[in-house]
């Protein structure tokens, strides 16, 4: 009988060990549907650069995404930034197009770490594919009326963070704010959601910023319009559109 008392307690320590991974899995895969809901979108918005003396240049920019996994956003105005492009493609295929070399390149696992265009983004960051795909989550806790999630790449995720820490709300899933750490584990960026609406049935942030913390400087993106399932073709998701 003693034996059997044990060993059902062994059983439910295990359990309550495995727990916290699992309801993180479970928050983090939600923050995908909700971050992902729309078949697609369609976006017009302004960028705004602050270096790190605090001097502003603004950019003008669109993006379409379809899906989860096919993203191209390019950039509209001024114009010694217009049509420099990217395009995201399923299997973490990426071309970014530069218009004073007329002729698209695909970026490298060993770059995409890189800045785009001279923005406090990654190609990292401005991939299109599910966190859940990219990530594990290892931790999740309560804080208020916010879940405070941790997640760490996936052996195959060649990325320049050891970590992210995520806080969202627990009414909507969608992320206010996300700490991003290197492999020694310092914070190296910061991304705020500073407006969160939901428009129709989606969730979205409108206005947003991304700090890097080495360099001093910060990139804002509010968005301008916003539209969802427009039907948009896969045609538009294409190396000969990101050429156009």
């Amino acid at each position: 009988m003693k034996r059997i008392v044990i060993t059902v307690f062994a059983v439910v320590c295990w359990a309550l060990m495995q727990s916290p991974a699992q309801d993180a899995t479970t928050v983090l895969k939600k923050m995908d549907e909700v971050m992902y809901a729309s078949k697609d979108q369609t976006v017009k918005l302004k960028m705004t650069l602050v270096d790190k003396a605090g001097k502003e240049s603004v950019r003008e920019a669109e993006s379409y995404q379809k899906g989860n996994d096919k993203r191209i956003f390019r950039f509209t105005s001024p114009a010694s930034q217009a049509n420099i492009a990217f395009l995201s493609l399923p299997d973490e295929v990426m071309y970014i197009y530069l218009p004073a070399y007329q002729k698209e390149r695909r970026i490298a696992s060993h770059i995409k770490n890189q800045g785009f265009s001279g923005t406090d983004f990654s190609y990292d960051d401005m991939e299109s594919k599910l966190y859940s795909e990219r990530y594990d989550a290892v931790s999740v806790k309560t804080e208020g009326n916010n879940y405070i999630l941790e997640i760490v790449p996936k052996a195959t995720n060649k990325t320049e963070y050891s970590k992210m820490v995520l806080t969202m709300g627990k009414n909507n899933y969608y992320p206010i704010n996300v700490k991003y750490y290197d492999k020694a584990g310092k914070q190296v960026k910061e991304l705020n959601n500073t407006k969160i609406e939901q428009k129709g049935k989606y969730w979205t942030a409108t206005e947003f910023e991304m700090k890097d913390l080495r360099k001093g400087t910060k990139t804002k993106m509010q968005f301008t319009s916003i539209e969802f399932d427009k039907g948009i073709s896969d045609d538009e998701f294409t190396v000969r559109k990101l050429i156009r």
